[in-house]
C-alpha cells in the first residue's frame, strides 16, 4: 500500500509540474494572440479611415463637378 502510494504521489507531483508547463504555454499564446488581434483591430481601423476618406473625396469631387 505505502509503494502504491509512493508512486501515485510521483505521479501526481509529475503531472502538476507539466500542468505548469502547459498553463505557461498557454498564457504565453494567449499574449500572441491579444497581440495579433489589437494589430488586426488597428490596421482594420486603419484601413476604414483610408476608405472613409477616399470615399468622402469621391462624393465631394461628384458634387463639385455636378454644380458646373
Amino acid at each position: 500500500m505505502e509503494k502504491q502510494n509512493k508512486e501515485l504521489y510521483k505521479e501526481n507531483c509529475q503531472m502538476m509540474r507539466e500542468n505548469e508547463i502547459l498553463r505557461r504555454q498557454a498564457e504565453k499564446l494567449n499574449r500572441e494572440n491579444q497581440a495579433l488581434l489589437s494589430e488586426l483591430k488597428r490596421r482594420l481601423l486603419e484601413a476604414n479611415t483610408k476608405q472613409l476618406a477616399e470615399l468622402q473625396l469621391n462624393i465631394g469631387s461628384s458634387s463639385a463637378t455636378g454644380h458646373k
